[in-house]
């Protein structure tokens, strides 16, 4: 037993139920204010009348001191250190609340670096950059006295419509995966407490509607949805989870024993807090109608397995005379205190010396942060087609750009940053930091240059009276730059975002209309996409000189875009969604099973992609040479060398993303025509060659069999590499030998990969 048990368990000792519960409450000091709310259905929900009556008996958690109306530092930390004073003198043991904050595209606070969105780091295809940028992040939250951060998103997008695409990593769990445990690791080596987010099943709501119910089985749910959680709290070691809104075949999350406990708990071996979604306990009553009240709903969601109920406590209120009355076994309120208290203890927040961090000075948008900003951001951004037109030619010319997203500043940040989750409601054009447009990159970067602009049309609406100017402004240049795409928002007050999902995969408005038109003066166009959702390209794309997708790209975007436009970044991003042909709303993911990947008569929507997963190019060529294997069959509990080797063959250097796909000739059940198992970034200076050797173990061969237990099934497997899910030059068959195995414990959840000189 350590010291912190000891101590834990002593505090439960000599606490009453109302102290107990106390813990696993929480309180949002709210403003009484128009314009809208930054959570769901917040208006409607109502918490303590008091702060005083929050925390008589202690107090779990702070709800965003930061996050929620714009305050200085200065004003933030004082605020924050005055609260944790009142929370400690309030009841007998003097412990303070966790203060936790939105994180999910930097700190959601004023002043601070907006980063690139989720969606973007996963077109970066770079863990190791995005645990850099997690950790800068965290010093910054660190810095102000946050002790929790709710971020990363790990729903795989399932449905391209959805409005919370932006905050999911990509489509693909492996993905996911890896790149949400980097953002872990990287926020937790600063000491703060990472939140998975939406356990789980969220992002597969019927229709793409948010909060809708999820129809799924437990098979998809188990080789799709929960594998990046597993692997974000077996290796990523993260401290929270937070269940999902939606109900998964009627069963709502927040009320799962069976997720919270027996997956979670019992067979991963989580030993951290479970922290409610926003009002997701009062929604058992209300929405999901699964409990007669709120004190029954927090007793559903407590018996289930959730220790904090946020962002105030609704359901949880009730519980200490739930334990009085013998409803609630008071064990089960001991084991959630008992998590809670013991998160604390990691945190520091039972030292008797214990005092809230006070750096008022530090600067939330530091030149290291804007750095950082700017590297992830030129990651990311996407080259899907060109004709040679890019990069642009320096020099004098005639650019003509095109659009608001050119702009409008907003139009590269997501929902979750500041200027758009709290800014944007309050009306102004403040955004509390410098983002630079991508028209005024483009003069940088074009100096030499005539660049002029003309609007077009906004993102929204059916206004066409711009479309004339924009036209002949076109008409006139050498080259025109179209930019498109997205303003984020919550719940309906935006094109992408919380509560903004798509009916269809159309550009919004009439801005596929003026692209139309201004390809129409026959003015070579490079149609620049900054979304944060794939559109449907198919009748633009293939008359663009070139095509561009950058996922809300953060505050440095503009610079980013306009570097990969004229060549002075070379294009490295890649597809973590793929890009629609038509804006169907039936299109699968990539992994989808053959029946989902073809027509062959059997339906008359043609579910392929414009541009598939992993699909990106750069300005050079790279080849694949060779692909081989150490042995050409492996046990079901063994390992394979699988060594690819790849050669820029062109003028100009790349970083190429090397992604490794295994097929299952047949298997048990319906499997995936092809997953991506590994994947590496290899910088390639031009003539260079290098060789990637993945090690790839029988586990990651496993899905979940008829019998919905996990195993290793020998068969024929087909080991591919190359540039896409759909570009994969280089290929070899595999054996798996010996008798099907049953995974019951850990298991193997990643394929290494090293680089080498090619020889």
């Amino acid at each position: 037993m350590t010291a912190e048990t000891e101590r834990v368990d002593a505090l439960l000792a000599a606490m009453t139920p109302e102290e107990k519960a106390g813990q696993l409450g929480s309180f949002w000091f709210r403003p009484d204010e128009p314009g809208g709310d930054v959570a769901p259905m917040e208006g409607e929900m109502t918490g303590p009348q008091s702060f005083e009556a929050a925390i008589e008996h202690g107090l779990g958690h702070l709800t965003r001191v930061f996050g929620t109306v714009p305050v200085s530092v200065a004003d933030g930390v004082a605020d924050l250190r005055e609260r944790q004073t009142r929370i400690q003198k309030a009841s007998r043991f003097a412990i303070p609340a966790i203060a936790h904050e939105e994180c999910l595209t930097g700190f959601t606070a004023y002043g601070a670096t907006v980063y690139p969105t989720p969606l973007a780091w996963g077109a970066a295809f770079d863990p190791d950059l995005v645990e850099e940028v997690a950790a800068a992040i965290g010093r910054d939250l660190r810095a102000v006295g946050v002790d929790q951060g709710l971020a990363p998103v790990l729903d795989v997008v399932r449905d391209y419509r959805w409005g919370r695409v932006e905050e999911s990593i990509g489509e693909d769990p492996y993905l996911v995966a890896t790149v949400a445990t980097a953002y872990v690791r990287g926020l937790q080596s600063t000491g703060l407490v990472a939140t998975l987010k939406h356990f789980a099943g969220y992002s597969a709501s019927r229709s793409a509607r948010n909060h809708a119910p999820v129809a799924m089985g437990p098979r998809e749910l188990a080789d799709v949805l929960l594998p990046p959680f597993e692997l974000a709290i077996r290796e990523g070691g993260a401290g929270s989870v937070m269940p999902s809104y939606a109900a998964v075949d009627g069963a709502p999350p927040t009320a799962s024993r069976t997720l919270l406990t027996s997956v979670l708990r019992d067979e991963w071996g989580f030993d951290g807090t479970v922290v409610s979604d926003y009002w997701a306990v009062p929604f058992l009553r209300r929405t999901h109608r699964i409990a007669a009240d709120d004190d029954g709903a927090g007793a559903l969601a407590l018996a289930a397995g959730v220790d904090v109920e946020l962002p105030e406590t609704v359901g949880f209120a009730g519980l200490a005379a739930l334990v009085r009355s013998g409803a609630v076994p008071e064990a089960v309120l001991d084991d959630a205190a008992r998590r809670v208290l013991l998160q604390k203890a990691r945190l520091g927040l039972l030292d008797p010396d214990w005092a809230p961090r006070a750096d008022d000075g530090v600067d939330l948008d530091s030149p290291g942060n804007r750095s950082l900003a700017r590297r992830l951001a030129e990651r990311s951004v996407v080259l899907l087609s060109n004709d040679g037109t890019l990069p642009l030619a320096p020099g004098p010319g005639r650019v003509a750009v095109v659009g608001t997203t050119a702009v409008e500043p907003r139009t590269f940040l997501g929902c979750y940053s500041f200027p758009n989750h709290v800014l944007a409601k309050q009306g102004g054009d403040d955004l509390g930091i410098a983002v630079p447009t991508l028209l005024d990159a483009l003069r940088v970067e074009h100096a030499g240059a005539d660049v002029t602009h003309a609007q077009g049309a906004a993102i929204t609406g059916d206004d066409r009276s711009g479309f004339a100017a924009a036209v002949a402004l076109a008409a006139q240049a050498d080259v025109a730059i179209v930019a498109v795409g997205d303003l984020a928002g919550l719940f309906g007050r935006g094109t992408s975002g919380e509560g903004c999902d798509a009916p269809d995969l159309t550009l919004p408005g009439v801005q596929a209309d003026l692209v139309t038109a201004v390809l129409d003066t026959g003015t070579p166009v490079v149609l620049v996409v900054v979304s944060g959702r794939p559109y449907a390209l198919g009748d633009l794309a293939p008359r663009c000189a070139a095509v561009v997708q950058a996922f809300f790209p953060g505050e440095e975007g503009g610079a980013a875009i306009a570097g990969v436009l004229s060549g002075r970044v070379d294009p490295s991003g890649r597809l973590p969604v793929a890009v629609p042909r038509t804006p169907s709303s039936s299109l699968p993911t990539y992994r989808a099973a053959p029946l989902d990947q073809r027509t062959d008569g059997v339906s008359s929507l043609d579910p392929a992609p414009l541009y598939p997963f992993g699909h990106g190019l750069s300005y050079t060529t790279v080849a694949y040479e060779a692909l081989t294997l150490s042995a050409s069959s492996m046990p079901s509990d063994g390992r394979v060398d699988v060594t690819v080797t790849v050669r820029n063959t062109g003028a100009r250097p790349a970083a190429e993303i090397v992604q490794l796909y295994l097929t299952d000739h047949v298997a048990q059940t319906v499997r995936p025509v092809r997953e991506l198992i590994g994947y590496r970034r290899v910088p390639l200076a031009p003539g260079d060659a290098r060789r990637v050797t993945f090690t790839v173990h029988a586990d990651r061969t496993s899905f979940t069999g008829l019998d919905l237990r996990r195993v290793v099934e020998p068969g024929t497997f087909t080991l591919a590499a190359g540039r896409s899910s759909e570009d994969l030059p280089v290929a070899a068959e595999l054996e798996v030998t010996g008798r099907l195995r049953v995974l019951d414990g850990p298991r193997v959840l990643t394929t290494p990969a090293r680089v080498d000189p090619a020889r």
